[in-house]
């Protein structure tokens, strides 16, 4: 989504360290931030908003998608976003920002979606984020605490990390690229025996991890690097949940006390087994955790589900690649996002030996290979796809990718005027097969 010009919020009259590269009396860079809708379409306005922040060198997709699937988007409409260079967000601003910047760019991106769900100009939201999600959420809550509701904040800290830290991982990924940072990452980012239990998962996070862009990576390092509200905490009077994975050497639990015993109304969760990336390594309990707090439910019963951490507490999973291509695994994670787990089920339980091979190449290379690619967003990819659909007259292809489209978030609108678009550059005949198709898909959703 593109910003506006919506005015940023005001900011803390108290002088505050620069981030790298910007001096102080430069005007104030907002960057644009992505968007990635994970509830579908059908009545979302009608839920409250919850917004997801994500973790450095994550994209919002690989991080958040199982955690909103276990039970965010039946009570939410879940707005995740992707960091300047991760998942989606292919632009770098030139100048250097903060992370008031970055705050400032994600309320325009709340702003621009709430216009698009009918709410009035400032309405409120829900948050939770990881990592640098988590340091955004507490700049939110203190550049405009009339907006925040509730926070869940993940493996995170007022401060996280150095200055000198920080420098030399920039250093590092300006000479060496994000690749340089996937084997120390795999090592930090995950507790014990996660990537033995969960490879596909563990493979799409460090996959985005080396597809994030340098420069995007580094820039938020920078942002990291002059980012400390440790003596600010006091101001915060929205309620916060702190959670802490109990073997996570970036943050550490004791980051997490201090959130929750700094703001006025902190509470604190720890999670065994759990390193860095707690929406991906426990994605039920997250789930739980995080509905119990927005919606004021019980952190005790929340933790108390058997199962929560390790993937069983949330029903049976869906079926695993398990094989050792990571583009078929991170394919596969994207092919899942955008035409749902029932079908790609139905699909993988249809390979035979004789087809696997194919399954595999189509995964490998048009999900990872082509879907994954920065160039387009998923919006635009879909928009393309009906096209090429419709030309092609592959019908059933064809209503599999409406559905797809709406989860994709282009709107019912924009479906009709690509199918009359293809009348004039397709044909006639086609384009009304066409909207046959798509009128039944979408008579399905209840939206036609």
């Amino acid at each position: 989504m593109t910003p506006d010009p919506t005015p940023a919020p005001t900011p803390d009259p108290r002088p505050a360290p620069a981030a790298a590269g910007v001096s102080p009396g430069d005007p104030p860079v907002v960057p644009a931030v992505t968007g990635v809708r994970l509830s579908g379409a059908a009545h979302r306005a009608d839920l409250p908003l919850l917004v997801l922040g994500p973790s450095l060198g994550t994209s919002a997709a690989t991080l958040w998608t199982r955690c909103a699937a276990a039970g965010l988007t039946e009570v939410f409409d879940v707005l995740a976003w992707d960091l300047p260079g991760h998942g989606h967000n292919t632009a770098v601003p030139a100048r250097a920002f903060d992370l008031a910047g970055l705050a400032a760019g994600v309320l325009v991106l709340v702003d621009e979606v709430m216009t698009q769900r009918g709410d009035p100009p400032g309405s409120s939201f829900a948050y939770a984020g990881d990592s640098v999600g988590g340091a955004v959420g507490l700049q939110l809550l203190l550049d405009a605490p009339d907006r925040v509701d509730a926070a869940v904040l993940l493996c995170t800290g007022a401060r996280i990390g150095t200055a000198a830290s920080w420098t030399e991982r920039m250093a590092t990924v300006t000479d060496s690229g994000t690749p340089a940072m996937v084997s120390g990452s795999a090592q930090r980012w995950f507790g014990p025996g996660f990537l033995d239990r969960e490879p596909e998962a563990g493979s799409a996070l460090l996959h985005a991890l080396s597809a994030a862009r340098d420069e995007g990576y580094v820039a938020v390092c920078g942002a990291l690097a002059a980012f400390d509200v440790r003596d600010r905490l006091g101001e915060i009077t929205a309620p916060v949940l702190a959670v802490a994975g109990s073997h996570d050497v970036a943050t550490p639990p004791e980051s997490l006390r201090a959130i929750a015993d700094g703001v006025v109304h902190g509470a604190y969760v720890e999670l065994p087994d759990v390193a860095h990336l707690a929406p991906a390594e426990a994605p039920e309990v997250v789930a739980r955790l995080v509905r119990a707090h927005l919606l004021g439910g019980s952190l005790d019963e929340a933790l108390a589900d058997p199962g929560a951490v390790g993937g069983a507490g949330g029903g049976a999973a869906p079926a695993a690649y398990d094989g050792d291509d990571p583009r078929v695994a991170a394919g596969l994670v994207t092919r899942r996002e955008v035409l749902g787990d029932a079908h790609v089920d139905r699909a993988r339980a249809a390979t035979t030996d004789f087809t696997r091979d194919f399954q595999d190449f189509i995964t490998a290379y048009a999900w990872d290979g082509v879907w994954n690619r920065p160039g387009l967003d998923r919006r635009s990819r879909s928009l393309v796809t009906l096209t090429a659909l419709v030309a092609r007259g592959h019908h059933e292809e064809l209503a599999m990718h409406v559905r797809a489209a709406r989860t994709n978030g282009v709107t019912v609108e924009e479906i009709r005027e690509v199918l009359l678009q293809t009348a004039i550059y397709c044909g006639v005949p086609d384009a009304n097969a066409a909207f046959r198709v798509a009128q039944q898909v979408l008579a399905d959703l209840g939206e036609a």
